[in-house]
């Protein structure tokens, strides 16, 4: 406890030790030693006030009573008779000594603190300290800084409503181990009692004080001039006059040009409250006070605490009510909001002119801090006033190009940050070859110089005649500092008084030696925006500022926490903004890609032949429609089209994201790219599932090749994003597209991948089943059929060979396997049907597998058969999935150049090794003899009877679809077309589903394919040349065209050729019905 106490106050202990013995005239030194403290006071004192921060102990319920006791009789010690109200008191004492020990010392710190200042101002008054912030500046402000910490410190210890209480019961704990009261606690108690006015208070301790007015009458009215003073002087500006561009900038005041307005508020606000009489006894000093409360209407005490000049100025001085009303209604923003409107313009200007000539850097290097400082001040004073303004209707509070004016701001830093040592040469010259010698001159002047002062300043000037540029930097700062302030005492023998011309000439020495050895101090000095942490952001945030997102060192966890927030806001909004414009590209980039696609040509040659042949082009007056391209024409320069505005606004946010690779705030990093890239890929990947533009409700989507255009026209624009900022866009891709190839993306959402493998599989293939659909080989595609109800979609513009290929490069091999995988799903659930059906037919269909020799037995045996007309129905729907795999694999196998290297390989591998690669090749695209997915359907079944079982249903399968082929010859839709080359009931597909099923069957179950084939060919071949014989038109109205069947399954078997086929089937029958279907299309379209 005693170590902490220690810790936290011994900043004063070493400024002051012992006060007595020190001759006055170093006082001045002590001043200027000084370090303001009231970081350590502050955050225990405002923690007191936090509802989450303050100690536990104030709001116990069973403290409560206690506690009101404390605060009542405080800060007397009732300790006797008064045993119920502290019983709970003396259980917890060791607990409330141990936790609020901290809190007590902290307000004894600030008693001693507050002992220590009033010493140290009498001291300075006895000592006849001479002050002029254009003479001694860093005397005069350290001096005017400490009146500033000390009205500041008192004001919020008086804002502590537990005050009373935590002192209090901390030293009735402290009684009641001990015996005695702390020895601090009398005066602690009397202190608190006697500051409950603290501003009343001090205005007595101040009589004394009173130097404001002298101070800061030169320097505040000329820094606090309106926008068009500083216009028409052309502030700030380098190439206002070009032929003393190279001339140094220079002033009489040169540490004063820089100063804060806000800190120079501070002095006049409560200097003038602390010497009140000064307002009346110095008519100077009413229009200083007055300038003063127009310009602000709150200061900043500490973080967040504010101090409202105008309502604690009515409550203090009832006789200037009215100046005091009248300069608040003066206080508006308007003054301000011109401010910052010519500073960006200025700043612009002069970051633009240092980029191209940063040796400016060093002539002109106090423009650029005068520039920082007056930014710094009008964000400050807005974001300050933002929170705290009581009128909220103006404008004036809210400006939405602030991030503009903060990102001049990281221009002029950046520019001084990479040519400091430009800055440093170029000023170590000017020490030593300019200020050294015009110092000297002014020694030389002198007309009183005693020999210790002579001695002084001549080793003072030859120090800085012997600075080059190798020696390095010099160490003159703090010898200059303690000249001025030794110089300034009354009874010095050299005064500064008396020589004022001195007194600045050092003042421009002490700021060229920061220019050498201070220059990332300086920066903090003049552009550090670390307290507006604590205020809010402003609604756009499209600037690369780190400093918003920075906070002191000293701020306590909920300050960091809020730190770090609002970075991660600030970033995200950045990201958040530069996506939306991407989008709005996008759409633009998608919607000129649109017009180019082949159906809107259509009514363009229509027009065009219709004017060739001179014939009327429909509607009189009609429209004629603009072609593509006609956006980039244009006639003027000046014309700005939606999507030139887009891209200026995406350019300046992307050279914001990109402009620091990195902020670090705290212990994290932050990385703005990651946060565009990240929104990007979020955002990708919904447009990329609502271009789809699927409707569950209608089972409407997009098709592939449109989707695919809108995607490359998405990718085209993301790509040119790499132009204005450095992100790894492939990565964006790989991330997105990779995903869109799942069926579920990484926030579980579906993609594309199962938005299109749910549409083929339930509302195409599910319309080829109910007979609406045909797949026509000959087109390699699905194609509508005449129906009374008209399908709502041309099944031609999403099965041809450039919509498959269209869609296997969206979904790629990964969602081509997901789409193989769902598709051999349902060919699973119709061979399982199947082979319930074979079941049922088990028996007869074992007698049939061995009497196919016997014609008339087998014409009884296929009466007893069941369900002849379902197994064909399922078998075709089987064929139709295996058709549209095949188209799926086909393109697949077009787009990716994998295939074509396995290819080779199959032209030199056996074929046992190749069955090791079908799963390879299957995804690649290429056809197997043996279907890889088709196995792993089939496999995985329940299996409940043996393997032998399962083997022989799965031959009386094959028995079964071969005895019922020729029951296809009396359906009217079985007629062969040679247009299409197949037939309209697709029972075409039979041929593909025979050979994969009978594959992937006897592939499973180790069988030999080959012989089972030939077993089904025979049965067929039997079966079909039975109908020949047939007498029954009805019966055989369509067997030319099932007799090709035959034809088909061999031309489609690997396992099959067309002498086994001869032999079981006449090839002149075969060719007997190609003549004869050839012969009835021809007459049929005649």
């Amino acid at each position: 406890m005693i170590k902490m106490r220690r810790a936290k106050s011994f900043l004063i202990l070493r400024i002051l030790p012992q006060f007595q013995v020190f001759q006055k005239q170093q006082c001045t030194s002590i001043l200027l030693c000084f370090v303001s403290p009231h970081l350590f006071f502050f955050s225990p004192l405002q923690a007191c006030g936090d509802p989450k921060a303050k100690p536990s102990y104030l709001v116990d319920k069973n403290l409560e009573s206690a506690v009101k006791f404390i605060v009542r009789k405080f800060p007397a010690v009732e300790t006797r008779n008064n045993n119920q109200q502290l019983a709970q008191l003396q259980k917890e004492k060791s607990e409330i000594l141990k936790n609020l020990a901290l809190y007590y010392f902290t307000f004894v710190d600030v008693m001693e603190f507050k002992d220590h200042v009033c010493e140290l101002l009498n001291t300075i008054d006895a000592c006849q300290v001479f002050f002029d912030i254009t003479v001694n500046f860093d005397l005069t402000k350290n001096y005017l800084d400490l009146v500033v910490t000390y009205t500041t410190l008192m004001t919020i210890l008086s804002r502590i409503e537990e005050r009373k209480a935590i002192i209090g019961l901390y030293n009735y704990a402290h009684e009641m181990t001990h015996g005695a009261s702390d020895r601090e606690y009398p005066r602690l108690g009397q202190m608190i009692v006697d500051y409950e006015n603290p501003l009343k208070k001090m205005m007595e301790e101040f009589v004394p004080h009173g130097k404001v007015r002298e101070l800061l009458q030169m320097v505040y009215p000329r820094r606090n001039l309106s926008a068009d003073q500083w216009r028409n002087a052309q502030l700030l500006s380098l190439i206002s006059a070009p032929s003393t561009m190279l001339n140094p900038a220079q002033s009489d005041t040169m540490p004063c040009e820089y100063l804060s307005l806000d800190t120079m508020e501070k002095w006049i606000v409560f200097g003038f409250i602390l010497c009140h009489s000064v307002l009346n006894s110095d008519a100077a000093a009413l229009p200083l006070w007055k300038l003063a409360l127009q310009s602000s209407t709150c200061l900043c005490l500490f973080r967040d605490e504010v101090f409202h000049i105008h309502k604690a100025a009515e409550d203090l001085y009832n006789k200037r009510i009215n100046d005091i009303r009248e300069c608040k209604e003066q206080a508006l923003g308007s003054m301000h909001r011109e401010r910052r409107k010519f500073l960006r313009s200025a700043l612009k200007e002069l970051a633009t002119v240092l980029a191209d000539q940063p040796g400016l850097l060093g002539p002109k290097a106090l423009f650029v801090f005068m520039a920082l400082s007056f930014a710094r001040d009008e964000i400050i004073w807005l974001l300050r006033h933002a929170d705290n303004i009581q009128k909220k209707s103006t404008d004036d509070f809210i400006d939405k190009h602030i991030a503009e004016l903060i990102f001049y701001m990281e221009e002029l830093r950046a520019h001084v940050r990479k040519y400091g040592p430009v800055m440093q040469r170029y000023y170590v010259q000017y020490l030593s070859g300019f200020d050294a010698v015009v110092l000297n001159e002014l020694v030389q002047n002198l007309s009183v110089c005693p020999e210790d002062e002579s001695i002084i300043m001549s080793s003072f000037v030859n120090t800085m005649t012997s600075l080059s540029v190798k020696q390095g930097k010099p160490s003159l700062l703090v010898l200059s500092k303690r000249k001025v302030a030794y110089t300034s005492v009354s009874k010095a023998s050299l005064g500064i008084a008396d020589h004022k011309e001195l007194g600045k000439m050092m003042n421009t020495i002490i700021f060229h030696t920061k220019m050498v050895d201070s220059l990332v101090e300086m920066l903090v000095e003049t552009s550090d925006l670390c307290s507006s942490s604590v205020w809010s952001f402003p609604p756009r945030a499209d600037t690369p500022s780190a400093s918003l997102c920075s906070a002191h060192t000293s701020c306590p966890a909920h300050t960091r926490d809020r730190s770090l927030s609002l970075c991660n806001m600030f970033l995200d909004e950045m990201a958040k903004q530069a996506r939306n414009l991407i989008t709005d590209i996008c759409t633009e980039q998608c919607t000129l890609s649109d017009q180019l696609l082949p159906k809107h040509c259509a009514k363009t040659i229509s027009q065009a032949v219709n004017k060739k042949s001179k014939k009327a082009t429909g509607k009189k007056g009609e429209p004629e429609r603009e072609k593509p391209g006609v956006e980039s024409m244009r006639k003027n320069r000046l014309l700005v089209t939606n999507l030139d505005k887009l891209h200026t606004a995406l350019s300046e946010l992307c050279f914001s994201i990109n402009y620091v690779p990195n902020l670090a705030v705290w212990e994290h990093t932050f990385t703005p790219r990651e946060y565009l890239t990240s929104h990007l890929e979020i955002r990708f990947t919904k447009s990329i599932v609502g271009m789809t533009m699927y409707n569950q409700a209608t089972q409407e989507i997009a098709k592939p090749s449109e989707l695919l255009t809108s995607v490359r026209a998405y990718m085209t624009v993301l790509q040119s994003i790499e132009n204005y900022v450095t992100i790894d866009i492939t990565r964006v891709f790989n991330n997105v597209l990779l995903q869109q190839t799942q069926h579920l993306d990484s926030h579980g959402e579906p993609t594309i991948t199962s938005l299109y493998t749910n549409w083929y599989l339930e509302t195409l293939l599910r319309q080829v089943s109910n007979g609406h659909i045909a797949y026509f080989p000959a087109m390699k595609a699905f194609v509508n059929l005449p129906t009374e109800n008209e399908l709502t979609f041309n099944a031609e513009e999403y099965s041809d060979i450039s919509e498959m290929r269209s869609l296997s490069e969206l979904l790629g091999p990964y969602g081509m396997k997901f789409l193989s995988e769902s598709l051999m799903w349902h060919i699973s659930s119709q061979v399982a049907e199947l082979k319930k059906l074979v079941v049922e037919n088990m028996e007869v269909l074992t007698q049939m597998r061995t009497s196919f020799d016997k014609p008339e037995h087998m014409a009884a045996l296929f009466k007893k058969l069941t369900s002849v007309d379902s197994v064909l129905k399922r078998m075709t729907i089987i064929g139709v999935i295996l058709s549209f795999r095949s188209l799926a694999q086909e393109a697949l196998r077009d787009c990716y150049i994998m295939s074509s290297c396995l290819v080779i390989v199959y032209e030199f591998v056996c074929f046992q090794v190749a069955m090791n690669v079908y799963e390879l090749s299957s995804a690649a695209g290429l056809p197997c003899e043996i279907d890889p997915a088709l196995v792993v359907a089939l496999s995985s079944q329940k299996k409940n009877i043996s393997p032998e079982e399962e083997y022989k249903i799965a031959c009386l399968l094959m028995v079964f679809v071969a005895v019922s082929l020729p029951t296809l010859a009396s359906n009217v839709m079985s007629q062969y077309s040679p247009a299409i080359e197949g037939h309209c009931n697709n029972i075409h597909c039979l041929a593909k589903a025979i050979n994969q099923i009978a594959a992937a069957l006897f592939t499973i179950h180790k069988g030999s394919i080959e012989d089972r084939l030939k077993e089904f060919l025979a049965l067929a071949s039997s079966s079909l040349l039975k109908i020949g014989q047939e007498t029954d038109k009805m019966t055989t109205r369509n067997r030319e065209s099932v007799y090709l069947l035959l034809d088909m399954i061999v031309q489609e078997s690997p396992f099959l050729t067309m002498d086994l086929l001869e032999s079981c089937f006449p090839y002149v029958l075969l060719r007997n019905a190609y003549h004869a279907v050839y012969k009835q299309s021809i007459s049929a379209n005649a």
